[in-house]
């Protein structure tokens, strides 16, 4: 009967052997350019997917605002990350995040938008106005177009608004004479408030939005997502789900595909760059 015990012992020590390298449900957060609810909706699809793909139990995770997701990176707190550039850029060098992905053919802009009724026509007429940001930190939405207007030499008051919507909405009702945001969100936005909005201006395109993980990933787990989020953009069936977060696809992503960020010379959330 010693060799049945021995054999017990033996089935339980390679049963723990081989529970998946991720016990614990993952988190998934994305960066809270709009409201909670409506990401929620947004990303879960892709979540499901990439949980279905990989075996992997995810769950979706946001902040209340841009600043509290940076604190939650800072902290290492997600496993997954969906940032901008500039967070990509500070948080891979301060807390080790590792790119992993990143959408397909996508340049990140910029773009400043006013009331499409709005007598302003020149980004010299915002010369001493009120322009909504939706955070200190945002990339595209608030330091490409902040640095443009400083380079431009044109003198304006930035207020923060904690979200892409929230700065389009306040536009939309008069709130601001303008204010930043980028392309998808502005597309994503709805009708009655995006079809009461005209472009000003736009910059020059970036790498987008990173897809990073956490430093203590595992190698074999960072591989199975990275294998999902490829599946999905050759998975014509599931389209749906990438024109959900207006994605064309997702490529393999390394570290140094953000250093036209880096070249920008923001680094540190804690410098006062805006």
């Amino acid at each position: 009967m010693a060799w049945l015990s021995r054999f017990a012992l033996l089935s339980l020590l390679v049963g723990v052997c081989a529970l998946p390298t991720n016990a614990k449900p993952l988190t998934f957060a994305v960066v809270p350019q709009q409201s909670a609810k409506k990401m929620a909706e947004t990303w879960q699809p892709l979540i499901d997917y990439v949980s279905n793909y990989t075996g992997f139990k995810i769950d979706f995770k946001t902040a209340k605002d841009i600043p509290t997701f940076e604190a939650n990176l800072a902290d290492g707190k997600y496993d997954i990350a969906y940032m901008n550039p500039y967070h990509f850029v500070v948080f891979n060098e301060s807390a080790g995040y590792r790119a992993l992905a990143r959408q397909r053919d996508k340049e990140i802009r910029g773009l400043l938008v006013v009331h499409k009724d709005s007598p302003i026509r020149s980004l010299d007429d915002l010369s001493g106005t009120e322009v909504a940001f939706p955070a200190l930190a945002a990339f595209a939405a608030t330091i490409i177009t902040s640095a443009h207007l400083r380079m431009k030499s044109i003198a304006f008051v930035p207020l923060y608004v904690n979200s892409h919507d929230s700065v389009y909405l306040a536009v939309q009702r008069g709130f601001f004479n303008a204010g930043g945001g980028i392309v998808r969100t502005l597309n994503s936005s709805p009708d009655d408030v995006k079809q009461e909005l005209r472009v000003l201006w736009k910059s020059k395109g970036y790498t987008p939005h990173a897809i990073a993980t956490h430093p203590n990933m595992a190698l074999a787990d960072r591989q199975a997502i990275l294998n999902a989020l490829l599946a999905l953009s050759n998975d014509t069936s599931k389209s749906w789900i990438l024109k959900g977060i207006g994605f064309n696809g997702f490529i393999a992503s390394n570290d140094s595909d953000w250093d036209d960020v880096r070249a920008l010379g923001i680094a540190s959330l804690s410098r006062p760059h805006l």
